[in-house]
């Protein structure tokens, strides 16, 4: 590699690189945070996160190669990185209380979560197989440290003992197809491998090996049947880290899929079927499961499995649109979801943890501006208009009835139909119960700053939805 092109890679990677050497720094520099300062640390991550923002801001008008094609910085990669940034700020501001109640305000809390994310926006640049993996084990080895943060409840150490052991399992699946890939083309580029995909038919040995990269990928974003270690980890993770998770790592999962997927292995076509059925059962088993869940970090659970059901059949119905689609979902959700979790991270106050659905009885009567932001995000998560979710689920529909999936779009409705119950239900019971106890939420400014902002951000997405439409749009893989 001569001088300009490490030069041109360095630049293109500067954001990843302004991340992973302000956690270094952070990680040292937290040694000498004394007890009760422990909001400097959280001010300290957000400010590395937008000195990153800022450098992807100015690098996002030209698509910039690097690393001898193993990794691009093009509009693609530039808009999940903002959802990234996005998750991650909105985490810290939220972690500001709960994490000195939970007592995990340490340095390495911070630092992993900045790990996590560096990990997060390769995958998003990444346009190699190996990049990819690199990306991705980044984003998980954190991931399983930060589920068991709460050294000392036991729910938490199972949940990151399942979460490793399916996680390594996923894992050597992805490299294995990876493996194939190699040995039947003998490149792991995106590129090189559209190439060797063309044709009529797939080579049967590449239709295996997209198969268990499939496999291994939908493990990340929670799809059926690689679901398993979600409920669990969503429970026994600190709520902090389980918002996180179910907007950043999911996102940069999606990511890496419409890269691979709807790009080189386009020419794969029977592989759609199964891709399709995945998405239907995800959906399925997501909707109706949930509807018997008491604990509502369960039910946010099923309820992640069910929208990353929905969300595959943007990739299902592929082009332009469906890409736009699924990007446009990706953005939505994370406004709806982190700020459902910021109303259960609110009530993590003295005895009580907001985890059970009962917590809520009669909420709206003593709180009704909290229990009207409640009532905001649960109705966008269930798809009900006005709000954001409505689009969100309005446009993938869209795509798939102008790609011909009009069977498809009517199983979707039909379960997002089932689904919308549960929310309705949580909201029947903030609404309709008697308050079982007197109780003050933990509303610290950066929790209000955080509810407002997600509010604001599912409110205005639905009002003007066409706008951030095109975004997506001109985004779709450099615009």
């Amino acid at each position: 590699m001569t001088a300009a092109a490490l030069l041109q890679s360095v630049l293109a990677s500067l954001p990843e690189i302004l991340v992973i050497t302000g956690a270094c720094i952070l990680l040292i520099l937290g040694e000498f945070v004394r007890k009760g300062q422990e909001h400097l640390l959280v001010w300290a991550s957000i400010a590395v996160v937008l000195s990153a923002a800022l450098a992807t801001l100015l690098l996002a008008g030209e698509v910039r190669p690097a690393y001898t094609g193993m990794f691009v910085a093009d509009r693609f990669a530039v808009f999940f990185k903002f959802v990234f940034y996005l998750a991650t700020i909105l985490t810290f501001l939220l972690s500001r209380k709960y994490a000195d109640i939970e007592g995990i305000g340490s340095s390495e809390y911070y630092v992993l979560l900045l790990f996590t994310l560096s990990g997060m926006m390769i995958m998003a640049s990444a346009t190699d197989l190996l990049s990819i993996y690199v990306g991705l084990e980044l984003m998980v080895l954190c991931t399983y440290v930060l589920t068991g943060f709460l050294r000392k409840e036991r729910r938490s150490n199972e949940a990151a003992l399942k979460y490793v052991i399916l996680g390594a399992v996923s894992t050597g699946i992805f490299l294995y197809g990876v493996s194939l890939v190699y040995g039947l083309t003998g490149t792991t580029q995106l590129n090189a491998m559209a190439q060797a995909a063309t044709g009529d038919r797939l080579d049967p040995g590449l239709l295996l090996a997209v198969v268990f990269i499939v496999a291994g990928l939908v493990f990340k974003i929670g799809a059926v049947p690689f679901h398993m270690w979600v409920p669990d980890v969503y429970e026994g993770a600190p709520t902090t880290v389980t918002a996180f998770m179910s907007v950043g790592p999911k996102a940069a999962g999606f990511a890496v899929i419409l890269r691979v997927f709807l790009n080189p292995l386009v020419a794969a076509s029977d592989a759609w079927i199964v891709v399709a059925v995945i998405a239907v059962v995800t959906m399925a088993l997501g909707s109706f499961v949930a509807l018997v869940q008491d604990n509502f970090k369960r039910l946010l659970a099923y309820s992640s499995i069910a929208h990353a059901g929905f969300a595959i059949l943007g990739v299902v119905a592929g082009g332009e649109d469906g890409i736009a689609s699924v990007m446009f979902y990706l953005l939505i959700y994370a406004f709806m979801n982190l700020g459902i979790f910021g109303a259960v991270i609110m009530m993590r106050n003295g005895n009580s943890s907001g985890e059970v659905i009962d917590d809520y009885a009669g909420f709206a009567k003593p709180h009704p501006v909290l229990a009207l932001l409640m009532l905001l995000y649960l109705f966008s998560l269930a798809g009900i208009p006005p709000t954001a979710g409505f689009f969100a689920k309005f446009y993938v529909l869209s795509a798939l009835v102008e790609r011909g999936f009009v069977a498809l779009a009517v199983i979707a409705v039909l379960l997002s139909a089932v689904a919308a119950y549960f929310y309705i239900r949580v909201v029947m019971v903030i609404y309709m119960r008697e308050p079982q106890r007197v109780f003050e939420p933990a509303l610290t400014p950066s929790v209000r700053a955080t509810l407002a902002f997600t509010a604001a951000g599912t409110i205005g997405i639905g009002l003007f939805p066409a706008w951030f439409l095109r975004l997506a749009q001109s985004s779709v893989f450099g615009g």
